[in-house]
């Protein structure tokens, strides 16, 4: 059975909201891993005794940094950045979850129109249809 042109653009459209979803999750894991790993970074820093020898990395070298309070400014700066990218990528994957979720439905009513049969409820479909027994 051939489904309408429309239906098959809509199709298309869920499945590239789908990867941009993934897409979107796997970048907030990453900001959320990096907040961690900064902010651990810092607890950890103001931890040593004030007169440790620290490091900062540049590029692919690690200078002798001039002092503690230098890379805490730098750590601390970079964390309130991480927490802002943070804060836009769950508002930006709830955004593209709620799309997801309102297209979901909308393609499942075209389907169920176009007598496609349903694969959400079992092996049959007929079990999520109410009329069936």
């Amino acid at each position: 059975m051939a489904l309408p042109a429309k239906l098959q653009n809509d199709l298309k459209q869920f499945q590239r909201l789908q990867q941009d979803l993934t897409a979107t999750n796997q970048q907030r894991l990453q900001f959320d891993l990096k907040l961690r790993e900064t902010t651990h970074t810092l607890e950890e820093l103001k931890a040593l005794p004030a007169d440790t020898v620290i490091y900062r990395p540049i590029g692919g070298l690690l200078l002798r940094a001039r002092d503690r309070a230098e890379v805490e400014g730098l750590l601390t700066e970079e964390k309130e950045t991480l927490e802002i990218r943070l804060k836009a990528m769950e508002r930006q994957e709830n955004a593209l979850k709620e799309r997801y979720t309102s297209m979901q439905q909308e393609l499942s009513q075209q389907l169920q129109s176009a007598g496609v049969p349903s694969s959400g409820g079992g092996p049959s479909g007929s079990e999520s249809d109410p009329d069936s027994g």
